[in-house]
């Protein structure tokens, strides 16, 4: 075992870490990615799965590797139907990569943000006027949000008291804030497919968590029946004691995603979600170790054609001439993995032919 690891170490290359790296990055954004998903039991299924797969291909165990490498060619195209709304959502995020948001918040215009939203909806609440307020986090939501009307108004609680008031015609919708701006009214929500898992919800509620499920914005719910304020967010709904309980949720939301100061995106990086990313590491380490080691040198042998590039106007190569050559190539066997045959080509150059004997080096 210690010879082992030794022999891991001594032949280690940079390129092997670059390599452990990468898919650390890989596995610790699908880990943070699925902890707070209600899909995540799915996916710590088939982690199982893909555990034992590594043990059965590191104990030589012949039949379970058959087994599960044609369960796996199966299982893919299962996943996209099932993470269909994942794999959206991911693709969305990742085309924000590199875009900033315009706006620039202060300490002033978030708390007052909140402080508005807190206390309209406890107002509402003790009025038993129904309302749901939708704050945009990072997610685009124009494909979650059917019907309504274009405000961009600046935030205020009379103008979502007007909205709210049971005598308005968007009464019934919900209101689009972002930031400190009230961008559309009257729109419908996705209703929740999970409501049954959180009880006997009513519509506003089941459309609030319907869209965290969906996206990283936070839902703000008013019952009408009963006048309570319910937080939906990260596909969880729960009851707010009251507005100052309200505000602090609020700037929490607001600061996490326009932080007042100007972090380093690494160190930022760094510093959130580090038990998924230590088992990352730990992971991507295990599969390098299984699967990208590179234990022996093989080698292999391939025919290759050759070809004459760059033949003076006034040679003429006379039949027969070699057209194919026999190769040996040495490498680990992870190399001819990634090595496609038909790519080989021994190319010989004949821009400074002379008359004679002479050497031609053939190169790939």
């Amino acid at each position: 075992m210690v010879e082992s690891a030794l022999a891991i170490l001594r032949n280690f290359r940079i390129l092997d870490l670059l390599d452990i790296a990468i898919i650390s990055v890989m596995i610790s954004a699908l880990l943070i990615w699925f902890k707070n998903r209600a899909t995540r039991f799915v996916f710590l299924g088939i982690t199982l799965l893909g555990v034992i797969y590594i043990l059965a291909r590191f104990f030589q165990l012949y039949l379970t590797t058959v087994v599960l490498q044609a369960f796996f060619a199966i299982l893919l195209f299962v996943l996209v139907v099932i993470f269909q709304e994942d794999l959206r959502r991911f693709f969305e995020r990742l085309g924000l990569l590199g875009r900033f948001r315009k706006k620039i918040f202060t300490v002033t215009t978030f708390s007052e943000s909140a402080e508005i939203i807190a206390e309209t909806t406890a107002a509402l609440a003790h009025k038993r006027i129904g309302a749901l307020i939708v704050i945009q986090g990072e997610d685009p939501l124009d494909r979650h949000l059917t019907g309504g009307s274009n405000i961009d108004g600046l935030l205020s609680q009379p103008l979502l008291e007007s909205i709210f008031d049971p005598h308005s015609i968007g009464h019934d919708g919900a209101v689009l804030v972002d930031g400190n701006r009230v961008m559309r009214f009257g729109c419908h929500l996705p209703l929740s497919a999970n409501a049954a898992r959180h009880g006997n919800l009513g519509l506003r509620h089941s459309a609030a968590l319907g869209l965290s499920e969906r996206s990283d914005a936070i839902c703000i719910v008013v019952s009408e029946e009963r006048g309570t304020i319910s937080l939906a967010r990260e596909e969880r709904i729960q009851e707010i004691a009251n507005a100052s309980a309200l505000r602090i949720e609020l700037e929490t939301f607001f600061e996490k995603r326009m932080p007042l100061s100007k972090p380093t995106p690494i160190l930022n990086w760094l510093k959130k979600n580090q038990r998924e990313k230590v088992l990352a590491i730990v992971l991507a380490g295990i599969l390098w170790v299984v699967f990208g080691y590179q234990r022996e040198t093989i080698g292999r042998d391939f025919v290759v054609p050759i070809e004459y590039v760059n033949t003076p106007v006034e040679w003429v190569l006379e039949e027969p001439k070699v057209t194919e050559v026999k190769i040996l190539l040495m490498g680990p066997p992870q190399a001819f993995q990634l090595l496609h045959p038909d790519t080989l080509r021994i190319s010989v150059d004949l821009k400074q032919i002379r008359p004679g004997a002479q050497e031609i080096t053939l190169t790939r």
